[in-house]
């Protein structure tokens, strides 16, 4: 824990951040970590609670009163080392991740939570700025030979695990650039991709191999980005790898099936996102899809929609509105009947608050234009009754579009990977594997494993990064018969 009474004396301050006039400029990060001092006071303000909820909030675990207090006490580096004891790479979550751990804090209860995320951020930006973060080689090598299919974040944390189990680890990318969903499906104003690129190289310095532009299998689908040059079957894997680790996003988007959904100018979000972070990386694009003086409907109201909506404002839409099928949340969670678990409230992201329109409980029913291009959209108002949606009577409107954005997030995993390699599937299309117990995260098929988004569906950065590490684990334990890999 921090201070005794910290919780009592002090507020929880949010970290500092560029005003939306400037930022939207430009696409770099744009929020600061807190200074030495901030971090201090804000760790103080851990209570001694007793049971920590937090820990079991924080899907990787993080062992948060332990680090707040180091930070309180001025201990940084040890609280870098106890950070990564649980999690590869807190600078992605310490950026992205929604905090769930907050939703858990004790202190949640009738006040506002420890800045866990922020504190985090801290911790890990003071380690890169002090040289603190150095390749950590296995000290001897297994001869074994693992093959990872996918380099988001599932995919590094299993690598990263493995090699320093002592294993040849290869990974396996698609595209043209390692990070996965990382790389390609969050915006540089979030997480800039040297916070990846920094990674892969403490990676290669502690063996781990990158082959990019490679796809595991064929037919892959034109709507889900694909910069393979190369090709590599499933039975080539097999045969020259000891194990396979299956951790790709879940990248089949939900589709709106509506009349005008052929109509030009309506695109998945994972059509838009990437492009703009390829031209940020340099590529020149002939193609790129650009809401640059159009009016922007974003059907969708999670963190991809909220994606979409910063990146179109940043390209100079002339309007963006967003729309959520669902009702409009309560400005603020029931606590006493919600904690300790993630609460559903309403939620502005720092895309919402740079411009945009939203809306609740709109259903898109027609998609129109002329010329075979998006015009306008039709929708209509809805409600929700015994758990069933009806349309309100009378509630039909248009609205005008020339660009519209389907963010209504992600069915499953591309099916023919799975396929390529006939695995067993679950009821929504995953891989089927088990987390806990002999076998754990070992699919249908001998020597081949799955994580992440790949075993358990669309999910957060940071489960990703838990189910590469207990993968790993597993991995290990098969090839070697023990671990000493923490799950």
């Amino acid at each position: 824990m921090g201070k005794v009474t910290g919780f009592l004396e002090y507020q929880r301050l949010q970290e500092a951040s560029e005003a939306s006039t400037s930022r939207l400029k430009h696409y770099k990060e744009f929020v600061l970590h807190l200074s030495d001092e901030q971090a201090k006071v804000q760790g103080a303000r851990c209570m001694d609670c007793g049971i920590p909820f937090c820990n079991n909030g924080c899907p990787v675990n993080n062992i948060i009163p332990d680090w707040n207090d180091l930070v309180y006490r001025g201990n940084y580096r040890e609280a870098l080392d106890n950070l990564h004891s649980t999690n590869n790479f807190p600078e992605f979550t310490g950026r992205i991740c929604p905090a769930p751990c907050e939703a858990a804090c004790t202190l949640n209860i009738n006040s506002e939570a420890v800045g866990i995320k922020s504190i985090e951020h801290f911790i890990i930006d003071k380690g890169w700025e002090n040289g603190w973060v150095v390749p950590a080689p296995a000290a001897a090598r297994t001869g074994k030979k693992v093959a990872v299919v996918g380099s988001g974040p599932a995919g590094l944390a299993a690598a990263q695990q493995l090699a320093r189990a002592g294993h040849d680890v290869t990974v396996f990318e698609k595209n043209d650039r390692v990070g996965g969903l990382l790389r390609y499906g969050i915006p540089d104003f979030k997480m800039e991709k040297s916070a990846i690129d920094r990674r892969v190289e403490q990676m290669k310095a502690e063996g781990v191999s990158f082959r990019t532009g490679v796809l595991v299998g064929k037919d892959f689908p034109a709507i889900v980005l694909n910069d393979a040059k190369k090709t590599i079957s499933h039975e080539q894997l097999q045969k020259d790898f000891d194990a396979i680790v299956l951790a790709g996003g879940a990248e089949q988007a939900r589709d709106l099936p509506v009349p005008g959904r052929e109509l030009k100018g309506v695109h998945y979000a994972m059509e838009f996102l990437p492009l703009q972070n390829k031209v940020n990386a340099g590529d020149k694009l002939k193609d790129q899809i650009l809401a640059a003086g159009k009016h922007v409907v974003v059907i969708g109201g999670g963190d991809t929609g909220s994606d979409c909506v910063g990146t179109s404002n940043r390209q100079g839409a002339a309007s963006v509105i967003q729309f959520e099928l669902m009702p409009q949340p309560p400005e603020l969670e029931d606590k006493p009947m919600v904690w300790p678990y993630w609460p559903i409230k309403m939620r502005t992201s720092s895309s919402h608050e740079e411009g945009c329109e939203r809306d609740w409980a709109v259903a898109t029913k027609r998609l129109e234009g002329s010329n075979g291009k998006v015009e306008k959209l039709i929708a209509a108002r809805v409600e929700w009754k015994d758990g069933k949606m009806q349309e309100v009577p009378n509630s039909e409107f248009e609205m005008k579009a020339d660009l519209v954005l389907l963010a209504m997030g992600f069915v499953s995993p591309v099916a023919q990977v799975l396929d390529a390699f006939g695995l067993e599937k679950d009821a929504r299309g995953n891989a089927r594997a088990t987390t806990d117990g002999e076998g754990c995260y070992k699919t249908s098929v001998d020597k081949v494993f799955a994580a992440g988004d790949m075993r358990r569906g669309q999910s957060l950065v940071v489960w990703a990064i838990r189910e590469g590490r207990q993968c790993a684990r597993a991995v290990d334990e098969f090839l070697m018969g023990s671990s000493v890999l923490p799950r």
